[in-house]
């Protein structure tokens, strides 16, 4: 997949701040998917499956859906590589990642919130299509392993050994494939998840041992309203060491900070990882002093910050 993606994908830079190292008691280095192509990490997995479809003699279109990223990613991907793409949004998806979607020249079908609604839509346009590629979001080998080169990067960028890495996890695309990397590489690394409180099936899966549905999701982190998938799953289940939950405030919070101190324009999915890092929790866990956090994506309504009183 690193092969694949190289040359298409963005080499994104880390970044560290003497601020968040105080405010968390750790050494943090931030890998920046915030600066990927589309501003953020889903490029590496579209473009890896898209490509390794089209290698194969697939000649589309693509289908799939999404809330935003997935969607955007799929979206540039195809234009770049010439194929038609038809992509599911939600009602509730943030205008700007619609825009840009459609910036991006792909064809939109709204639907309902509900991650049930967006996949029955996609099977609904899929059948129009014989023969076309009706590519998951996260659950899918191509998907993931795209997704886990990141880890790979930061691994090598971070110069010094990381004790642990803190990944946000909707689906689970990243957090499964940077699980593979980072155990591939480095098996002694620490392996956290970050999720919102308001849409904790990844959490409760783990304290549970078996996959938990996702139910109503409620927060602000769009990205990671989706459930895990019967491929992410197995591969957290069995390398991650535990998911920390933070609250809607403690997300708003970490995404105000990282714009005052880091100087970088972050969307609320990304904020959830740096919330885990300055969480109670996480600082009270012993023999951790270097920490890589994936910063997963930039893509959000500067119109529409959270903190700004309407």
């Amino acid at each position: 997949a690193a092969e694949r993606i190289k040359g298409a994908a963005h080499y994104t830079p880390v970044m560290t701040s003497e601020a968040l190292d105080r405010m968390s008691g750790r050494e943090l280095v931030f890998k920046c998917e915030n600066f990927q192509k589309m501003g953020a990490f889903k490029f590496r997995g579209a473009y890896n499956a898209v490509a390794k479809y089209m290698a194969g003699g697939g000649k589309g279109p693509i289908v799939t859906h999404s809330s935003g990223n997935h969607a955007q990613a799929v979206a540039k991907v195809c234009g770049m590589k010439g194929i038609e793409s038809h992509i599911v949004m939600p009602e509730n998806a943030p205008k700007v990642k619609v825009e840009a979607v459609a910036e991006y020249g792909a064809n939109i079908i709204r639907c309902g919130n509900l991650p049930s609604d967006r996949a029955d839509k996609a099977g609904e346009v899929a059948g129009r299509y014989p023969g076309c590629f009706l590519m998951p979001s996260y659950n899918h080998p191509d998907v993931m392993s795209g997704q886990g080169t990141l880890m790979l990067e930061l691994i090598e960028q971070a110069g010094d050994p990381l004790d642990a890495v803190i990944v946000p996890v909707g689906g689970g695309g990243m957090m499964s494939g940077c699980c593979l990397a980072a155990k591939g590489l480095k098996p002694s690394l620490r392996i956290f998840g970050a999720e919102p409180l308001g849409a904790d099936d990844a959490a409760r899966s783990l304290q549970k041992g078996e996959l938990q549905e996702q139910t109503g999701p409620n927060t602000i982190a769009d990205g990671l309203r989706t459930g895990l998938g019967s491929l992410t799953w197995p591969v957290i289940r069995d390398n991650v060491e535990d998911i920390i939950t933070v609250t809607e405030e403690e997300i708003v919070e970490a995404m105000r900070i990282v714009y005052m101190r880091m100087k970088i324009v972050i969307e609320p999915s990304a904020a959830v990882g740096v919330a885990v890092a300055l969480s109670d929790k996480f600082k009270q866990l012993p023999g951790i002093h270097r920490v890589g956090i994936v910063i997963c994506g930039g893509n959000t309504d500067l119109d529409d910050l959270p903190w700004v009183k309407k």
